[in-house]
């Protein structure tokens, strides 16, 4: 749904299970008989071969509602992060705004009527940073981690540079250096046309 809105919706945690999922929402769409036992069919090879390989065909499992207690934060996807916080809650920090608050922010800056506006609308973002610098100094490396798949999230091309500083340095400093490697990779190539790999 990356044209709607950047929220994320949990449709399994494989892809036999999300298939499952778009397969029965077809099902239901799908009037002309021919390719309704097309995808009957389909459906059920499919689950035979899930079951066959103990694969899970439920849209939240076990493991995945583990992972949302796990969860420090909302953020705009809505799948909220998760980082290691020890006992003395080192490793996450809350940013001093809001979800609301922050997109009220982002909309100023994008709506900005001039480049001197933006200027200013962009205060607060800096504030943040500054904040980010702080915490990731004190091992609380979440909140740059928010901060940056926030204005990721929001998508305007004004937050690409932000974002390309907040998010490897966050990635890297979780020791998840493989996402730092796509998010720089896909913020050198980001289009707001074509989202959908799988339409063509």
């Amino acid at each position: 749904e990356a044209k709607k809105s950047c929220v994320i919706s949990q449709v399994g945690d494989n892809v036999f299970a999300a298939v499952k999922l778009v397969l029965s929402k077809r099902l239901k769409e799908v009037t002309d008989k021919k390719k309704s036992a097309i995808l009957k069919d389909l459906d059920e090879n499919l689950t035979r071969a899930a079951k066959e390989l103990g694969y899970s065909l439920e849209q939240k499992t076990m493991k995945m509602k583990q992972r949302d207690k796990k969860v420090v934060t909302k953020t705009f996807h809505g799948a909220g992060l998760v980082v290691p916080v020890d006992k003395n809650d080192v490793g996450y920090r809350e940013l001093p705004e809001t979800n609301a608050n922050l997109k009220r922010i982002c909309k100023a800056i994008v709506e900005a009527s001039s480049d001197d506006q933006r200027m200013k609308a962009f205060a607060p973002i800096q504030e943040m940073i500054t904040f980010v610098q702080f915490a990731n100094d004190e091992c609380d490396y979440g909140m740059g981690y928010e901060l940056g798949m926030d204005l990721f999230c929001y998508g305007s091309h004004y937050f690409h540079k932000v974002v390309g500083q907040l998010l490897p340095l966050a990635y890297n400093l979780l020791r998840r250096n493989l996402f730092a490697e796509i998010v720089e990779s896909h913020l050198a190539n980001r289009s707001e046309e074509n989202v959908d790999q799988l339409a063509a």
